[in-house]
This record gives structure tokens, C-alpha cells and sequence, in this order.
């Protein structure tokens, strides 16, 4: 195998670090286009590392989008001014700068013969198409499903009081409950020693996450838990932390159930429509959401 240049030895230090990260990740804490981090992880692992790049969808979605084909091929994509993911283009870099990437070789070796036809026996009428396979969630996780085992969806939504199941991305499993929601809380915000804005409320969200795999949580688990308004927008958790009202800590151990509050504080005049909790800046297949009613 040949040697890596630097900028292959770093991706592939930070994600040995971790064993298992979304590309997008490691590229943004490299400093590198998400597009230039996936084409060198895919070049790496057709080299011969132990490197496995992978992708993770919703099967019964792609599936409906791939039979409409009607409306797939006259989709054109977010109209002008309403696009909220990742821009097309230079990633604004951090630092590393990465220089060109020469194309990958294949190895060498001998041609490849064809593969003689099986005999079929004959059937009369027209043959049965196969079933579509059905894979669940990343590889290596328990979230990972042979194509002959069907599982019941989970449900990702509800309601203040619901305790909703979903994955980390280091494989951990565990549940989250939306115990409580005060809105407003200035008074515990103002008891706490901290002024608020004119025009400006204070809210305060109780949960609980309970380890229920044999994985280790090692995150912050209301590191990405916002607010939801009525408009759409996101309100992220303020940078304070009450006295009566404890802050979640780091990390829940198998079998463990850890609680704590988030502060929030946005104009006394929006209205909130939902929480949401998710293990990354944005929202994917374990995102869970909880509606509030009026």
C-alpha cells in the first residue's frame, strides 16, 4: 500500500480516534469539502485499510421516490432563497489546506472471466420480480438488519410526558422522555441571578435519557435539543445553568437513567410549537420530536 500524503494521515487519525463519525464531521473539523473527505475515505478503502464508507437512507423512502418517477424526474430541487442545508461549493476550511488528489489505481491482476449462466428451469407465465431487501441503520450497530428480518418502525414523535427510543452515533441505545416543559420560567431564571432582555422570556425543558443498550453514551444529551416555533425556526439552549433546576452532565453509563434541564430564552412573543432532540447539528433518521399544545 502506499503511504498516505499528510492530509490522508490526519483523516485517518481523527477518524481512528473515534472508529465510526459521518463524513460531513470529519470533514468539518479538518477543514476540508465534505466531497474531497469522501473521495479520499472511498480511495483509502479500495487500497486495502480496514475502511469501511458507508451511507444511511430510509429504504421505503428512496423506494417511493425511485417508482414516481414521474415527479422525480421533474424535481428541480428547493426553490431559490429556501435552501437551509449545506451549500454547494468551497468548504470554508480551518486551516488544513489540501492540495490535489491523484485518481486511485486499481490493483492489478489477472482479467476477469465470465461467470458461466446457471441453468433456470422453465417456468410458464411471467416471473415473480424479487423482493426488495430491507437494511435498517449503520453497519456494526444494532440497528443493522439482514434483508429477511422485518422490524416495526419506532416512533420518533410525541407528546410532553412520551419517552421515545433512538440510537447515538457510536451505537449506544437509549430512550428520552420529555418530562416537563415551563413556559415561561422567568421566575427561575431571575432567581437563579440572571436579568432578561426587555421583551425577552425564559424557558426551562425537564428530560431524562435511560441507557437501555450495552453501549456507553458519551455525549451531552441536550447538546442539540431546541425549541421549534410556529414558524419553523430553531431556538437553541442558552449558555446558563439554575441552581434549582440541575443541568444534564456528560455521558450515561448501560443501565443508567441521568436527568436535567435546559435553558432557553427567546421573545416573549413566539410561540412554541415543538422540542427536538438530535445526536448532530442536524436532523436525521434518529431525531425525535415532541409536540407542544396550546
Amino acid at each position: 500500500m502506499v503511504t498516505p500524503d499528510p492530509v490522508d494521515a490526519r483523516l485517518l487519525a481523527l477518524l481512528a480516534e473515534s472508529g465510526r463519525a459521518a463524513v460531513h464531521e470529519l470533514a468539518a473539523k479538518l477543514g476540508m469539502d465534505p466531497r474531497e473527505a469522501a473521495t479520499r475515505l472511498i480511495t483509502l478503502s479500495g487500497s486495502g485499510l480496514p475502511l469501511l464508507v458507508g451511507v444511511e437512507c430510509d429504504p421505503n423512502g428512496i423506494r417511493k421516490a425511485l417508482a414516481n418517477s414521474m415527479a422525480w424526474g421533474n424535481y428541480a430541487g428547493p426553490p431559490a432563497g429556501q435552501v437551509r442545508g449545506t451549500p454547494s461549493g468551497p468548504y470554508p476550511g480551518a486551516g488544513t489546506q489540501s492540495g490535489p488528489y491523484p485518481p486511485y489505481a486499481p490493483p492489478q491482476g489477472p482479467p476477469s472471466q465470465p461467470f458461466p449462466a446457471q441453468p433456470q428451469p422453465h417456468q410458464s407465465g411471467p416471473v415473480p420480480a424479487p423482493e426488495p431487501m430491507s437494511v435498517w441503520g449503520v453497519p456494526g450497530t444494532s440497528g443493522w438488519a439482514r434483508g429477511d428480518q422485518q422490524h416495526a418502525p419506532r416512533s420518533r414523535t410525541g407528546k410532553i410526558g412520551s419517552a421515545l427510543e433512538t440510537e447515538g452515533l457510536e451505537g449506544a441505545r437509549f430512550t428520552i422522555q420529555l418530562v416537563e416543559v415551563v413556559d415561561p420560567a422567568d421566575f427561575l431564571f431571575t432567581a437563579a441571578g440572571y436579568k432578561l432582555a426587555p421583551g425577552e422570556r425564559a424557558v426551562v425543558v425537564h428530560t431524562e435519557l435511560a441507557n437501555t443498550g450495552k453501549v456507553p453514551f458519551n455525549a451531552l444529551p441536550d447538546m442539540y435539543l431546541v425549541l421549534m416555533t410556529n414558524t419553523g425556526e430553531t431556538v437553541g439552549k442558552a449558555p446558563v445553568s439554575l441552581s434549582s433546576r440541575p443541568p444534564h452532565k456528560i455521558g450515561v453509563q448501560p443501565g443508567e437513567t441521568a436527568g436535567g434541564h435546559t435553558v432557553y430564552v427567546l421573545p416573549e412573543d413566539t410561540a412554541i410549537f415543538s422540542v427536538r432532540w438530535s445526536s448532530r447539528p442536524e436532523t436525521d433518521l434518529n431525531t425525535l420530536v415532541w409536540t407542544i399544545d396550546d
